[in-house]
């Protein structure tokens, strides 16, 4: 059986046994009858054995947090494979196959671990199919006010979430569109937009909507509330630092060092010192709404 699902425009299709679709029930909000559209790409999910990485050339292991999945990469000449586990130091659970386009993808995953594979597998493959279509994947949270969207961004345990959630407690028309990965898109009519998806973190909030961004804004936990502008060369790393992407890849970070340019240009980038308090949105809506 093959569903199909479009986030930020992009059309991607999975390929699996039936008993697989119920555990995503994340991605239903996405899901798509345009079946004439182009795919960015295609997920198979087998009940293959987990590919060994033997005879593969190590690339790269991403350890950056412990408590994201390790991600090993290796690489033939025609093929990727990513090998992930759910914590720094757990064992394999999941292995991708994958074209050197990523275009298509082959999932292996060990017994009970169905939507993990898969939900990653797609986020993966997603950042990196698109980055080349001037399309960002965020590691932020991402509010909705007045029409524009306002993305959060810092390091895990910044408190994101918990500035979303005064948002919401301070302004009653904020809306949540996504808790951690939404996707932003500079459009060929030079708007940039930000969109919801179907990977949000800890929060199931999987919104299939869009918004013009507003700001972006980098928290820092401080002992009292204070928000400034950033110059461009100031937000740059921090900007670099939310996008995923396969940054090991001279190609795939001249793409995405282009669409931060053009992002930085458009868009107001701040960084706010704050306290996990009502007071602090506030003060960071006022200052973004100017």
């Amino acid at each position: 059986m093959t569903n199909y699902y479009c986030v930020a425009n992009h059309f991607f299709a999975i390929e699996a046994e039936d008993p697989i679709f119920p555990l995503l029930s994340n991605y239903l909000p996405f899901q798509t009858d345009e079946l004439g559209q182009t795919q960015v790409f295609i997920i198979h999910v087998t009940s293959s054995p987990l590919v060994s990485p033997e005879g593969w050339a190590h690339v790269h292991t991403d350890t950056s947090d412990d408590d994201m999945p390790r991600i090993e990469m290796y690489r033939s000449e025609k093929e990727w494979l990513f090998l992930l586990s759910m914590a720094k130091d757990s064992e394999i659970i999941c292995s991708l196959r994958c074209s050197s386009d990523w275009s298509e993808v082959r999932v292996a995953m060990a017994p009970g671990c169905e939507r993990f594979a898969v939900d990653n597998a797609a986020m993966l493959v997603y950042a990196f199919r698109t980055t080349a279509l001037n399309t960002l994947l965020f590691h932020s949270s991402t509010v909705v006010r007045k029409g524009k969207g306002y993305l959060f961004l810092g390091h895990s345990g910044t408190g994101k979430s918990t500035h979303s959630r005064q948002w919401l407690k301070a302004f009653p028309d904020a809306l949540l569109l996504n808790d951690d990965n939404p996707v932003v898109r500079l459009l060929p009519d030079g708007e940039i937009r930000v969109y919801g998806s179907p990977w949000s973190g800890k929060t199931a909030c999987y919104v299939n909507d869009s918004a013009p961004v507003g700001a972006l804004v980098q928290l820092a936990q401080a002992p009292e509330n204070k928000i400034e502008r950033l110059r461009m060369a100031q937000a740059y790393p921090y900007i670099l630092g939310s996008v995923s992407g396969l940054k090991i890849l001279p190609e795939a970070m001249d793409a995405i060092y282009e669409s931060i340019a053009r992002l930085l240009e458009a868009c107001p980038v701040y960084r706010l010192e704050c306290l996990p308090n009502e007071e602090a949105a506030q003060l960071c809506a006022q200052t973004c709404l100017l």
